[in-house]
């Protein structure tokens, strides 16, 4: 028994570290992004609590009857206000000595006296803390999970006119205190559902799993919950790329984890060469890795320079001399990328094979090369998506049946560098002209990125900025309320006959 415990024991962090799969993508929110999520969110919490609804207030004392009804905020003093990082809690918003101003009509009847009217009044000394959890859902989306939350008002202050002001100034106490403790109770309940409903809709608009193009998509589901210190707060994506044809395949993540230690932007996305070669895998299983010239789309100077190399072979064709040349690039295996910190390269291994096609004949192959290339990667960030500019740096070209046909293909090699130079990167640029979408909500985009290099993972410094407010996005995506739901929460419309009073 005790041998048994002793062989868990040692086997156990082998076990947690089997169970921690690196991320493909990692993003980092800074103290900084922060902050400027702190100015749109204070606006956001603003909107919200003009839009508090309170309940009518009704009481009696006496011969004094009131019903206080269509409570309205008409201004907000959110002063002090702050958004920081707490681990193990996530986010704390906190707002302290807050001010509401608010507007209610008022309904009165003293014996025989009836009064109608408006009141303004003031809530000072507003304090409100709230505690944000963020987790991955079931989906791998970040959601807020939960919410806690704790608001009270110090003081309530009421401007009482008209010909009953002295006994509304000596009943004051009473509706200041029940206003003061129905407005407190409603301040928790309407931040709750901005968080939990509105806020976690925005999140919604955050790509999960979707795809890029015809040929692949891309998965950025969370592999664990957020990571958050003091200062931080890491998301760990999964970042791979899938065929659409096979979108349950899984591609082993063996590349290095992206290590992020910079704080001095809003945020930084780091991808590792999992990332781009996942992408590379699923192009090259869904079979598109592969380009055809023929006919008046062979260069006219290589099509000469091909015919006269293989002169010999041409001419016991005879007599389809002149049949067109085809031309079929073939990747014959998933490029790879390499990340270091002097740049990024992709090498890709393809066949070349040149063949005549005779009109109502079969093809007759001249010629199949094997093709090694070393591509240079300009990796940069445009709004939201994250593009690839190609550029040849190293080419090679080999016979696979002898090595006196690779000393043939020899006068071959700067004509079909030139080829790809000129023909085939601009269609493989033009592919990944489009890019694919950093996981961000909607409205929200890069500015002043700058790429760094590191070994195995690049990293995207940039700042945040708003090019939709929340509110925007929030509207076009806000759940729409049943109609049971709508008639149940909307206030009803006071009396206005005394007698109900």
């Amino acid at each position: 028994m005790a041998a048994g415990s002793c062989l868990l024991l040692l086997l156990l962090p082998s076990l947690v570290t089997a169970s921690h799969s690196p991320p493909g993508c990692k993003i980092r929110i800074t103290s900084k992004g922060l902050d400027l999520v702190k100015q749109e969110g204070l606006r956001f919490v603003e909107q919200e609590l003009q839009n508090i609804t309170v309940s009518d207030l009704h009481g009696s004392e006496g011969q004094f009857q009131y019903n206080i009804s269509q409570v309205k905020v008409t201004d907000l003093q959110l002063a002090f206000s702050d958004l920081n990082f707490q681990p193990q809690q996530h986010l704390v918003f906190n707002i302290n000595n807050a001010s509401i101003s608010l507007r209610f009509r008022r309904q009165l009847l003293y014996w025989f006296f009836y009064d109608i009217g408006s009141i303004n009044a003031s809530a000072d000394g507003v304090y409100i803390y709230t505690v944000l959890q963020l987790a991955k859902d079931e989906a791998g989306r970040l959601k807020i999970s939960n919410m806690t939350c704790d608001a009270s008002i110090a003081r309530m202050h009421a401007g009482f006119s008209g010909t009953l002001r002295k006994v509304y100034e000596f009943l004051s106490t009473f509706i200041v205190t029940g206003m003061r403790f129905l407005l407190s109770q409603q301040i928790c309940p309407s931040l709750e559902h901005a968080s939990l409903v509105l806020l976690n809709s925005l999140l919604d608009t955050v790509p999960v799993r979707n795809y890029v193009d015809e040929h692949i998509g891309i998965d950025y589901s969370l592999l664990r919950d957020p990571s958050v210190s003091t200062d931080t707060l890491d998301l760990d994506f999964k970042g791979m790329f899938f065929p659409r044809m096979r979108e349950d395949q899984e591609l082993e993540n063996h590349a290095v984890e992206p290590v992020i230690k910079e704080t001095e932007r809003m945020v930084y996305v780091a991808f590792s060469e999992y990332f781009f070669d996942s992408a590379m895998h699923s192009y090259f299983q869904a079979g598109v890795l592969t380009i055809e010239l023929q006919g008046e789309k062979v260069p006219k100077d290589l099509e000469v320079l091909l015919r006269a190399t293989f002169f010999g072979t041409i001419f016991m064709l005879s007599p389809s001399v002149d049949a067109p040349l085809r031309l079929v690039l073939q990747v014959s295996a998933p490029p790879r990328c390499t990340i270091k910190p002097s740049g990024t390269s992709v090498s890709v291994s393809a066949f070349l094979n040149i063949s005549l096609v005779p009109p109502d004949r079969p093809p007759v192959q001249l010629s199949s090369m094997a093709m090694e290339t070393k591509l240079s990667a300009k990796v940069f960030l445009q709004g939201k998506a994250l593009r690839v500019q190609l550029d040849l740096r190293r080419f090679r070209i080999y016979s696979k049946q002898s090595a006196l046909e690779s000393l043939a293909l020899f006068s071959l090699q700067a004509p079909l560098k030139t080829l790809l130079q000129l023909t085939i990167m601009p269609i493989i640029n033009e592919r990944t002209k489009k890019g694919v979408q950093i996981p961000l909500p909607e409205g929200m985009d890069f500015t002043r990125e700058v790429v760094t290099n590191h070994a195995g993972f690049l990293t995207v410094g940039a700042d945040l900025h708003f090019s939709k407010g929340l509110r925007e996005v929030i509207e076009k995506y806000r759940p729409v309320p049943t109609a049971a739901a709508y008639s149940s929460t909307r206030p009803a419309e006071p009396s206005l006959d005394p007698s109900s009073l």
